[in-house]
């Protein structure tokens, strides 16, 4: 029932990327723990390089699978919901992260399979 295809989600990785870096400083991130701001952006970046390294059309060195980079995405979205709790996060900083985390899940949950090229 998934309509996000490999293909979709490789054009959505670099905007992610990008946005995990700037939207901290738009935002104002951070009063409530300077966390907020700092692991986003360390996110943002390790998002970029894991799309840099996928196996889809947009990767440029392609040796991690798209499988594997799901599971991360996923592992993330887990961390976001988690973080506001356990780093103490409130206000912006929390429901940043939580909607951020959401629309991972959203996209994630919505991955379409397709067959295994050999």
């Amino acid at each position: 029932m998934g309509f996000v295809t490999k293909r979709i989600h490789a054009f959505l990785d670099y905007p992610v990327a990008i946005a995990l870096m700037a939207l901290p400083f738009l935002l104002g991130l951070g009063d409530s723990n300077p966390l907020a701001l700092t692991l986003s952006v360390a996110t943002g970046v390790a998002a970029l390089i894991l799309t840099i390294l996928t196996d889809h059309h947009l990767g440029l060195i392609r040796v991690i699978s798209y499988k594997i980079h799901l599971i991360v995405d996923f592992m993330v979205a887990v961390v976001f919901i988690i973080a506001p709790f356990a780093l103490g996060f409130e206000g912006i900083d929390a429901y940043y992260y939580w909607v951020i985390a959401a629309t991972v899940l959203l996209v994630v949950s919505m991955h379409k399979a397709e067959p295994e090229v050999a």
